[in-house]
């Protein structure tokens, strides 16, 4: 009852909604993994014939954490445009992708994921000072990349307990960003103007998780760390950089996912 009346009080924001995303998602993770510890635990093997098989395909979702790696350019930048913060701040999404893992041997194996779309949010946060009343003011800039990725995992995988196995991986990843923005017009109102990334990017992904074996299929709980090797910053030939795009030197991309994966 007193929640009630605080949310009829409240005027219900972004933030609530994200604080509760949040707390759902906490108890679904806790039930997903006291359900799997109850089989995993039991005395029975669950798919012991598992790792005879040279391919398996399955199915990965995930949520992500997008971010970058921010380089800002030298102070005196920020002084010239009277900038006087910067940040990045990430809004979160998910991750869909069909697997294909094909056997070396029963602890290596090489992953694609062929391919997976990754829906992600961030913003890019700037604080001016306006030297007329010497009063910030915030400009929000949203990125919204949607990616179709093509990454490439080496898997190594410790042997069977029981129905369980701890694995790290580490590979390669390609992307396309299908929303690029790169054609946008920036000869606009400072409102209007948009952070350009670039279409393509690649990068390395490095990461690690625990194999559950369930009765009909193996599930995985996996959480990795994708880190850009290129500068999205995009400037458009023949176009002057706009003030959001002068206060940054490099801007690479970095993404935490963590996924459920489902192969048979």
């Amino acid at each position: 009852m007193e929640f009630l009346q605080y949310m009829s009080l409240k005027k219900f924001s972004s933030e609530h909604f994200y604080y509760i995303r949040f707390q759902m998602n906490n108890i679904i993770l806790l039930f997903l993994f006291q359900f799997c510890l109850f089989f995993c635990f039991s005395q029975s093997s669950n798919l012991g014939n598992f790792d005879d098989k040279p391919f398996h395909f399955g199915f990965a979702l995930g949520f992500n954490q997008p971010g970058f790696y921010l380089e800002k350019k030298s102070s005196h930048v920020f002084l010239d445009d009277s900038l006087q913060s910067l940040l990045v701040n990430s809004k979160g999404g998910f991750t869909l992708g069909v697997i294909t893992s094909l056997n070396i041997n029963e602890n290596f194996k090489i992953r694609f994921v062929l391919p997976s779309l990754s829906f992600q949010e961030s913003e890019m946060e700037y604080t001016y000072l306006n030297p007329s009343n010497l009063q910030p003011t915030v400009y929000v800039k949203s990125l919204r990349p949607v990616y179709l990725d093509f990454p490439v995992l080496l898997k190594f995988r410790t042997n069977r307990i029981n129905n369980y196995a701890v694995y790290g991986i580490v590979g390669l990843r390609y992307g396309i960003d299908m929303s690029s923005n790169i054609d946008v017009n920036n000869s606009i109102d400072l409102e209007d103007q948009v952070i350009k990334l670039n279409k393509h990017d690649f990068g390395s992904e490095i990461g690690g998780g625990l194999d559950l074996f369930l009765e009909y299929f193996k599930l995985g709980i996996e959480l990795k760390l994708g880190s850009g090797m290129r500068n999205m910053l995009y400037n458009t030939p023949g176009e002057d950089p706009t003030k959001f795009d002068n206060a940054i030197e490099s801007l690479r991309s970095r993404v935490w996912t963590l996924s459920f994966t489902f192969e048979g």
